[in-house]
């Protein structure tokens, strides 16, 4: 792999990763007319009754919002048409968001494009583009960890207008938060709790030996690899995906594990392309990774994931937060997460 950094017009930064570690790239010159980025724009704010922070971020509501793909702001540049790639072919690029919810000391918000094609999808990609995204994803994470004020780093995709995307283009997200976020919290407090009850046990280790064992939600079980629908799942179909062998973050994959997860996570997202049948649209979801935070004294005890649901609950059908999931947060799910694992069994291959 190659990796060549330049800047945008406005200051921000701008990363190109490449298979080919042979592979010199020029970058070209970003032609706009930019304001320097303003790095003062965003307001953490606690919520001193449910001890959480809230990220107030007013600049992002002129941001672009679903343009036609002869617009697109991710695809490469064209002569007349200068969009945020400057190049005029790229692999897999990253830069810093112009409508970043976190900046300054806040915290950074970056943009992962996965291809320069406008019309594919991640699921679509081949096995070394895969690959090329998580060794961005993991170099991106290195590299935001080593700033002082990043407690935490999260690689994300959401796919679809119907959970929220304003670019149609396939990439994804990265956010390095200034604090850890309350879902991380929330599972290193359940962890410690388990240590205590057993003895030291690790939650996120029996966790996945259950399912293992159970098996009925198991989708798939490979050398380096396990992917269930865990037993209480939130969403109509959610899959948590872990390394056989427990690490805190991406940093810490070994060489096989990395080496067998192209495979594993295109099979996962094409089978939820699959499952509500032909002639259904493209599944919306969202994929998270779940990382260890940084400088936390309990950073050992957790398991990097990597979650993925999707808020379709049939053809033509969306699950909804309603009073229950947004009011007291207490999930209803429509679908029993055993069936939604046998149906995401079905679907391997087709």
């Amino acid at each position: 792999m190659r990796k060549t950094a330049t800047k945008l017009a406005d200051g921000r930064e701008l990363i190109y990763y490449d298979l080919d570690g042979d592979v010199i790239r020029e970058p070209a010159d970003d032609p706009r007319p930019l304001h320097p980025v303003t790095t003062t724009l965003t307001e953490i704010r606690h919520d001193p009754i449910l001890d959480e922070d809230v990220v107030i971020a007013s600049h992002r509501q002129t941001r672009t919002f679903l343009p036609p793909a002869e617009a697109c702001p991710l695809c490469p540049s064209r002569p007349g048409r200068p969009t945020e790639i400057p190049a005029s072919d790229y692999e897999v690029a990253v830069f810093e968001n112009r409508f970043p919810s976190l900046t300054g000391n806040a915290g950074r918000c970056e943009v992962v494009c996965f291809t320069a094609d406008h019309h594919t999808s991640f699921a679509a990609l081949g096995p070394d583009r895969a690959a090329l995204v998580l060794a961005a994803w993991t170099d991106r994470t290195a590299e935001l960890a080593a700033l002082p004020s990043v407690r935490q780093v999260f690689c994300f995709e959401n796919r679809g207008e119907e959970i929220g995307v304003t670019l149609g283009h396939p990439h994804g997200q990265i956010y390095a938060y200034p604090f850890v976020t309350p879902r991380t919290e929330r599972m290193l407090a359940s962890a410690a709790a388990h240590a205590a009850r057993t003895g030291g046990r690790n939650l996120f280790d029996d966790t996945v030996a259950a399912e293992r064992e159970d098996g009925s939600r198991v989708v798939l079980d490979t050398a380096h690899w396990t992917a269930f629908v865990p037993y209480a799942a939130r969403w109509p179909y959610e899959v948590h995906l872990h390394p056989r062998r427990r690490v805190p973050d991406l940093l810490a994959l070994d060489d096989a594990a990395r080496t067998e997860f192209p495979q594993v996570y295109l099979e996962l997202l094409r089978r939820f392309d699959r499952i509500f049948g032909e002639g259904e649209p493209p599944t919306p979801y969202v994929s998270a990774w779940h990382q260890a935070p940084l400088r936390h004294p309990r950073r050992s005890e957790f398991a990097l994931h990597l979650e993925l649901f999707t808020i379709r609950r049939a053809p033509g059908k969306l699950k909804f937060l309603a009073g229950s999931e947004s009011g007291m947060n207490v999930f209803i799910n429509d679908v029993p997460p055993e069936a939604a694992a046998e149906r995401l069994r079905e679907v391997a291959g087709k």
